[in-house]
């Protein structure tokens, strides 16, 4: 595994100055810092699709990839189509080495509810790690308050599980924040949302919630999983956070 490309020391100066910086001056300064060795995941979650509209404006030609589980909803498959066609973005697909059928023959049937864990990390973890070889940095649409572990990133921070540094410009914002700007732009979103699903990912592991839920308690419903492991935090020595 290679060096961190940044150090803890200039993680901590760079949140500080990035402490009260908007979404489109971090995306900024990852362009001019990373070039085209930044590359962007998203789900096509509300959040991703707020950061797609601001790099149409930045810089358009940063790469961005979608995880083709093979499980994704058709109504997040169309929405790839609307922002293509809105944009001029065609979001890279980037998909595990067997198909569904060829992986479900293999563990006897589906893993999704037996071992999620396990589906998780061969079907998104490692895509990822493929995806993201050759580059630098790449951004996120977390936000702090989702989950515990979102809520210790950092804006920017070395992520040792995938050794790249990691831009999370959404972090400080709240779920209000993110369609207060959807509206006010008119962009491309799930459909799902107006139907009960806040946050979307397969849709086998996907619910939706009741009034009042927690907005990622329809993801793993009924199990206390609710990250499929790609914003868990990992610490590496030596690295930065």
């Amino acid at each position: 595994m290679s060096s961190p490309t940044m150090t803890v020391e200039e993680t901590a100066v760079l949140n500080q100055q990035l402490a009260e910086a908007t979404p489109q001056e971090v995306l900024r300064w990852a362009v001019d810092r990373f070039g085209d060795k930044l590359t962007m995941a998203t789900a096509f979650g509300a959040e991703g699709c707020c950061l797609i509209h601001m790099l149409a404006e930045i810089d358009p030609s940063v790469r961005i990839f979608n995880l083709e589980t093979g499980y994704q909803f058709a109504e997040t498959l169309q929405l790839r189509e609307r922002i293509k066609e809105r944009y001029g973005i065609e979001v890279e697909f980037i998909r595990p080495e067997t198909t569904v059928a060829e992986y479900e023959a293999e563990h006897g049937g589906p893993l999704y509810r037996l071992r999620p864990d396990q589906c998780c990390h061969d079907r998104k973890l490692q895509p990822l790690r493929r995806a993201v070889v050759g580059y630098e940095a790449w951004i996120s649409a977390i936000r702090r308050d989702q989950t515990s572990h979102r809520a210790a990133a950092g804006v920017v921070q070395w992520d040792a599980k995938f050794n790249l540094v990691k831009v999370n410009p959404l972090l400080t914002w709240t779920r209000t924040d993110v369609w207060n700007f959807i509206l006010k732009h008119d962009i491309p979103y799930n459909p799902l949302h107006d139907q009960g699903y806040p946050s979307i990912g397969c849709w086998p592991c996907t619910a939706a919630v009741g009034a009042g839920e927690d907005e990622r308690a329809g993801r793993w419903a009924g199990s206390v999983k609710k990250e499929c492991g790609l914003h868990v935090i990992e610490v590496q020595d030596g690295g930065g956070i």
